[in-house]
């Protein structure tokens, strides 16, 4: 809570230090930590290392700064307070370098740059445009990232079980419960506490401090993401289970 406290009280502008640190995680990444790997498999194992470093700190802060308002303040229209708008340089900073990894590297992943674009949009028109909302997003970035750690580390263990007997039995022991925990937080939490923030948008109650077509992009843009995320674990997990049974 001292180090919440601490950057609660931070006037400077964060982003660029955030991306300077991820920038420099990055480099480790790719010329020391996953260097003796394939090219591919460096490339996916760096983008999973500057997503761990991403991940459990976000939710810690999102979780530490949606605390830290007094119950009356959590409101989807609420005025963004300092500390709310670090975390969201955070992520804006972590999004903006894997952004950039998959642009210069992988430009052929689509699905994954547009997913990142549609994610700065949102963070970045309430970080800097519209100033109002971080509550909302901030709530929305701890389910998306609560389940950070394990994934991070099921990926890195799927990239390296063929080659590894102990990363494939690390990859199957993990993999249940990384299904599990993934569909609680964005298929089952996730959309009700979208229902919830529609409802609210929809109502009016925010028209005089969120402009409309901000509002309906939020809700298009979160709604298709939680969309997409659960079609990409579901099929993940049947497909799996199928080989699972015609292995048995």
């Amino acid at each position: 809570m001292d180090l919440l406290a601490s950057l609660a009280a931070e006037k400077r502008w964060l982003f660029p230090t955030f991306l300077a640190m991820y920038a420099a995680i990055y480099c480790v990444g790719q010329l020391i930590v996953f260097r003796p790997w394939a090219p591919r498999q460096r490339l996916d194992g760096t983008s999973c290392l500057i997503s761990l470093f991403h991940g459990t700190p976000a939710t810690l802060a999102a979780a530490g700064a949606i605390l830290a308002l007094p119950a009356g303040a959590r409101s989807f229209a609420a005025p963004n307070a300092s500390l709310q708008d670090h975390v969201l340089d955070y992520s804006i900073a972590y999004f903006t370098m894997d952004l950039l990894h998959y642009l210069v590297f992988l430009p052929g992943d689509v699905l994954i740059i547009a997913h990142h674009l549609a994610t700065l949009f949102v963070l970045l028109t309430c970080r800097y445009l519209v100033r109002h909302g971080a509550y909302a997003l901030l709530v929305l970035l701890l389910l998306g990232e609560v389940t950070s750690l394990l994934h991070n580390v099921w990926m890195l263990t799927g990239i390296w079980r063929d080659q590894s007997p102990a990363a494939a039995r690390v990859y199957g022991a993990l993999s249940p419960p990384f299904y599990a925990l993934y569909t609680l937080a964005r298929g089952v939490a996730g959309p009700l506490f979208l229902l919830k923030m529609t409802t609210f948008y929809l109502s009016g109650q925010a028209v005089d401090i969120i402009p409309w077509w901000v509002r309906i992009s939020w809700i298009l843009i979160i709604g298709t993401g939680i969309a997409v995320s659960n079609l990409w674990i579901w099929n993940i997990a049947i497909s799996n289970l199928w080989i699972w049974n015609l292995w048995i």
